[in-house]
């Protein structure tokens, strides 16, 4: 089919879905970037065409929304709205994290859960799509705030989750104290110590190399992208935003492998230090950022370097770029400055944090170039791992888990060049087109076995 036509095809799909889901644009991007792939795909494979498998993956099997009623410690009464959205589980029960944040909305939480059911999918392992969260913002917040916060939004969400239900994890603004507290309530209402969420503490069920795992992962899976071109990540300079879990321990995988780590953000900004932020400094900064909760600018206080305020680190010359805060933080400016400033490749720490324009960009300069879905699989690959080991009442050592987690981001990686390459082992991959049709192949083959659901 003709190009023109296949676009024809994709404006008329996403034309459906947007009136569907209006106001929605977070959710609408996600689908359009799947669309893009999967509809010409399924023009090849009239069996998933004929059933409307897209259409119906692109709707979620319910969304539950309720009212999460708590009290702070001077007595007034606030209100906030919990959401979860269980999007599919046709290879396995719903997975997908709880994110406490102002930003939330039912549009971010369908991208998210829409992009975890393909996420979950690669990673290989029985698990769904789903997410979940909350408009309440944590920080600023007294343990005992944020304790009967939880205890109410679990109230209410006990009745929908399990370990062979949904089990959700931590996101942003949820934590291990967070998870502790959610998973304290669920076990007093249930009666029951069972796996119903992963990302607990390790003296009450959770995994080794848990809290590691998505950073670690997208080390990994930007070494198999180097590997496949006789490279490596010594000697590369590398810039990551965000300072949290993610950015963290992608730093750190990255100087333990031998690369250079020149750049860390937050909300006000990013500092860049030419020198390399080594072990001795990144120790500094994780201090910084999960005890003091300090801003990133106190780093470069310390260590005598530039801080940008406001501004993102991708104007900064790199060999490797790490995106890990949030979604669209790389604009189509942001990635001609990252393609100017001689990047190789961009592996995609954070959910979705390139616009539609910055990834064609990206493309078209044919860099190697790791979506989200892909490379950041490693956070919910660990929870299926933890869900293993709980289901079997045995914990691994760090050493197996870390083993198991490197043999997921290879096979993540080895899919997407079956389904993103030509044949050819020395051929570019279009890693999107790949991610997005080997985590859609497996969840749609489910859905066709189950019938008309």
């Amino acid at each position: 089919m003709p190009v023109a036509s296949f676009d024809k095809e994709i404006e008329g799909f996403m034309a459906g879905l947007v009136k569907r889901n209006p106001g929605e644009p977070e959710f609408q991007q996600a689908v359009h970037e799947v669309a893009q792939d999967i509809i010409p795909f399924e023009i090849d494979h009239l069996d998933y065409k004929d059933a409307h498998i897209l259409e119906r993956m692109t709707e979620p099997d319910r969304i539950i929304i309720f009212r999460v009623a708590w009290e702070d410690d001077q007595g007034n009464v606030r209100v906030n709205r919990g959401t979860r959205v269980q999007f599919n589980n046709a290879i396995g029960p719903y997975k997908g994290g709880i994110r406490f944040h102002p930003s939330v909305t039912l549009s971010v939480l369908k991208f998210l859960g829409f992009e975890q059911t393909f996420k979950n999918s690669l990673t290989t392992l029985p698990m769904g799509g789903a997410k979940g969260g909350a408009n309440f913002n944590p920080k600023g917040k007294s343990d005992r705030e944020v304790m009967r916060f939880c205890q109410s939004f679990m109230t209410e969400l006990s009745r929908h989750i399990g370990a062979t239900v949904d089990i959700p994890a931590g996101d942003i603004g949820v934590g291990a104290r967070e998870v502790s507290y959610l998973f304290g309530q669920y076990k007093r209402i249930r009666n029951e110590f069972t796996g119903a969420l992963t990302g607990k503490g390790l003296a009450f069920g959770g995994s080794l190399i848990r809290t590691e795992a998505t950073g670690y992962g997208c080390v990994y899976f930007a070494r198999e992208m180097l590997a496949r071109r006789s490279d490596g990540l010594r000697g590369k300079t590398c810039t990551i935003s965000g300072s949290g879990n993610v950015a963290l321990y992608t730093a750190q995988k990255l100087i333990e492998l031998g690369a250079k780590v020149v750049t860390l953000s937050d909300s006000s900004g990013f500092v860049h230090d030419p020198d390399g932020i080594d072990e001795e400094k990144l120790r500094y900064v994780t201090d910084l950022k999960t005890v003091q909760r300090g801003r990133i600018s106190e780093y470069a206080n310390a260590y005598g370097c530039e801080f940008h305020q406001g501004k993102r680190p991708w104007n900064v010359p790199c060999d490797l770029a790490f995106p890990c805060a949030t979604q669209n933080e790389i604009d189509r400016d942001d990635a001609s400055a990252l393609l100017k400033g001689g990047v190789q490749a961009v592996v995609e720490g954070a959910n979705m944090p390139s616009s539609l324009d910055a990834i064609q960009a990206f493309q078209n300069a044919r860099i190697l170039y790791g979506p989200s879905k892909a490379a950041n699989a490693g956070g919910v690959a660990v929870s299926g791992l933890e869900q293993t080991q709980n289901a079997m009442r045995l914990s691994w050592s760090r050493e197996e888990v870390d083993r198991q987690l490197r043999e997921i981001m290879a096979k993540i990686h080895a899919q997407c060049v079956h389904w993103g390459g030509d044949g050819d082992t020395n051929s570019y991959v279009n890693y999107v087109r790949g991610a997005n049709i080997a985590g859609f192949v497996k969840v749609a083959d489910a859905m066709l076995a189950y019938g008309v659901l």
